[in-house]
């Protein structure tokens, strides 16, 4: 099978990637073998803008069996730790849109310059059915922005406008163009920190990079039992 790993930078799976030059080979500069399958490292850039143009241009997508983003995330809920390792099967574009007079965010979806309905969308959210690997996280709402918050009026209307439980930069690009594609995903993210008037010294970022990556790893290694297992 064909797994592709899509993440905004290279940090963000530097662990995977010594995990896959240690146990597989690599077949050519872009894609290794494991136990027979194909995993493909793809890094996009930052931004859902990079994630979901990376995605469109990557030849061969249509052959891809399951794409699997990854990479770390802002957290709303508390009860959501740094290091936590989550699954984000619900998202949206959360800063495409108008700021008002009083401050208050409309959205294009509000606007009707895109239908809330419209394929992939669904009242302006667009929901993952195309999971057919199940990593068994915890399961999430995420939203997708630009300017990640860190001001505590900003950040107290967006919490009041979408109920999320995280924050990314590239959740629904990725997601958006996966659906558009007929492709099986995964969305999985570790918490770096919670959303907050931004104080970096809270961050854990390599906690959430060490969690992230061992999830990776127990989780391509499930896809590719559970495909050998099929296959038998």
């Amino acid at each position: 099978m064909k797994i592709l790993i899509v993440s905004a930078t290279t940090f963000e799976i530097a662990p995977f990637l010594k995990y896959l030059e240690k146990k597989s080979d690599k077949a050519t500069f872009f894609d290794f073998q494991l136990d027979g399958h194909t995993i493909y490292p793809l890094v996009t850039g930052v931004g859902a803008l990079n994630t979901a143009f990376g995605l469109a241009r990557y030849k061969g997508l249509e052959e891809i069996d399951v794409a699997i983003n990854v990479g770390v995330a802002g957290s709303f809920d508390p009860s959501l730790p740094n290091g936590e390792v989550i699954e984000v099967i619900t998202d949206r574009f959360a800063d495409l849109g108008v700021e008002e007079s009083d401050g208050s965010f409309t959205d294009v979806y509000d606007m009707g310059l895109i239908q809330s309905d419209q394929f992939p969308y669904k009242k302006g959210w667009i929901r993952n059915t195309k999971n057919k690997y199940k990593s068994g996280l915890p399961t999430v709402i995420g939203l997708t922005v630009n300017k990640v918050h860190g001001e505590a009026s900003s950040i107290s209307r967006i919490k009041e406008k979408y109920a999320a439980d995280v924050e990314t930069m590239e959740g629904a690009g990725f997601l958006y163009a996966c659906r558009m594609a007929d492709v099986n995903c995964n969305q999985i993210r570790a918490i770096s920190n919670q959303v907050e008037a931004r104080n970096k010294d809270n961050w854990e970022i390599e906690k959430a990079i060490d969690n992230l990556n061992e999830t990776l790893i127990k989780f391509v290694t499930q896809i590719i039992n559970a495909d050998s297992d099929g296959n038998k």
